[in-house]
């Protein structure tokens, strides 16, 4: 029955269904009693802390440390940049009052003395906060670069919310950074573009074109927006961490202004850059099947499970004692490892447990195998199954785990390679674009063309790519001139 209840939605039924029953059912997440917020369980918080190790290595690796700033913000600080509070405005959630009092009928009532005398913003991000802050850090040049990093919560006030992908709250981390010259932030802004890149190729198994945003779709106050944009397997583009130079446009609304080497007073120069839990959902959708979550063994909680086959304690005890030495030897190598020997499921049930939550490689031993010096492999990438000797298994192991990083990624980008398409005309356009993927266009640079473009096929210009053919050509739609093709795609 235990296994009947974890079946999926198959992706071709209702591919929707199919990762809500897989977040749901391989305990990853859950809606919270707060409409359009999530409970992250343990096992999908292991995934995400695992991968905010990595990128806080990566930070500091470039030069960066970790600072916190304040999750309110005054209202009238949104009012300074006018293309941010734009952007923001209708997703902020508002703090209007600072104490409740009891109800004499029961419960509690917001007490309407106790009105703030300036509302607080419930941080959608933290730009204005930090760049009030910067302002009391910075006097002269010495004092540049800044280079903060900060891993909190935000909030976004979305009214149609899925788990991960777009929740009312979320968890991420945001960089901010002030500079003494224009081409330190833009270099600070692909900088860190191409750590979100590598990020999600060597440790999420994830192709990504790396590109910059059309100015419609770039952040509220930014000069440049770049993006890493990942094809899921419906065919839909996710936005998977962006990278923006700010330019001046923080430092002249805090005035935040440095003495430079020849005595000039002049505006700092800006960054800011961030990925989220929806790098989550992007996980999930790159790799999963129909039998559950395919996990990268760089991100996976435990990297291996073994489990014992076995009638009674004695032989029990004898598994047991030959698994120690394995758990030894692959943490040893660095491998984290479960074993498994619970007595209340079945190996059959806890096979299909650990093939629902995506373990890379599963080992079953019991006491024959003892008796013949083999051990059972299988695969979670590839669902499949080998006997090999026993006395190899740790070697084995780190050398497959390696192979299924490396098989994950490569079927990620056949599928990506396989679904993008060169057209040139509009009407090839809207055919392909019903078949889902990326599709390079020519385009004229114009908000109008881009707009008709989203209003009649609901497709919009991930990036403008930074690599790949740069050959000008002619708008698809207008037959004006393009500098070069663009990625167009139905997104999350």
């Amino acid at each position: 029955m235990a296994k009947e209840l974890k079946e999926l939605t198959p992706r071709s039924v209702d591919y929707s269904q199919w990762y809500q029953d897989l977040v749901l059912k391989a305990d990853l997440a859950e809606s919270s009693a707060v409409r359009g917020c999530m409970v992250i369980k343990p096992y999908g918080y292991a995934i995400w802390e695992k991968m905010q190790r990595v990128l806080d290595d990566m930070f500091k690796e470039t030069g960066h440390v970790n600072a916190y700033f304040p999750l309110f913000i005054p209202k009238s600080f949104l009012s300074r940049e006018a293309d941010h509070v734009e952007g923001f405005a209708k997703e902020c959630a508002v703090v209007t009052h600072y104490r409740l009092k009891t109800n004499p009928e029961g419960g509690v009532v917001v007490d309407p003395e106790a009105r703030l005398e300036e509302e607080l913003i419930v941080r959608p991000t933290s730009e204005t906060i930090i760049w009030n802050t910067y302002k009391n850090w910075i006097q002269s040049y010495r004092d540049l670069p800044i280079l903060c990093n900060q891993w909190a919560n935000v909030v976004r006030w979305e009214m149609r919310t899925r788990l991960f992908l777009r929740t009312a709250e979320f968890l991420w981390q945001e960089g901010h950074t002030a500079h003494a010259t224009r081409e330190e932030a833009e270099e600070e802004a692909v900088r860190m573009l191409h750590v979100y890149e590598r990020f999600a190729r060597d440790y999420m198994a994830m192709p990504v074109v790396t590109g910059v945003k059309s100015a419609n779709e770039r952040f509220a106050g930014a000069v440049d927006t770049y993006t890493i944009e990942a094809l899921m397997q419906d065919g839909k583009a996710l936005q998977s961490g962006t990278s923006h130079f700010l330019g001046q446009n923080f430092a002249k609304a805090f005035d935040v202004t440095f003495a430079s080497k020849e005595g000039n007073q002049e505006y700092v120069w800006a960054t800011s850059w961030g990925v989220s839990t929806r790098l989550m959902g992007a996980l999930i959708m790159s790799h999963s099947d129909d039998n559950g979550l395919v996990l990268p063994p760089k991100l996976a909680p435990y990297q291996v499970v073994i489990v014992p086959i076995y009638k009674g304690e004695e032989q029990l005890a004898a598994v047991s004692a030959r698994v120690e030495e394995i758990v030894a030897g692959l943490k040893a190598r660095g491998i984290s490892v479960k074993y498994d020997d619970s007595d209340n499921k079945k190996p059959g049930w806890k096979f299909a447990e650990y093939e629902l939550k995506g373990v890379p490689v599963r080992l079953a031993l019991g006491a024959r195998d003892l008796e013949q010096g083999t051990i059972e492999v299988a695969r979670r990438d590839t669902l499949t199954k080998e006997t090999i000797a026993l006395d190899g298994v740790v070697d084995h192991v780190a050398d497959l785990l390696d192979k299924i990083q490396s098989n994950i990624y490569q079927k990620a980008l056949d599928y990506r390679t396989t679904h993008t398409i060169t057209v040139d005309s509009y009407e090839e356009f809207k055919e392909k674009i019903e078949l889902g993927g990326f599709i390079l266009a020519h385009w004229d640079g114009t908000p109008e063309t881009e707009e008709r473009i989203k209003a009649e096929t609901k497709a919009t210009i991930r990036c403008i790519p930074l690599e790949g053919d740069k050959t000008p050509g002619v708008c698809m739609v207008t037959g004006k001139p393009s500098a070069q093709r663009v990625v167009f795609a139905r997104a999350y």
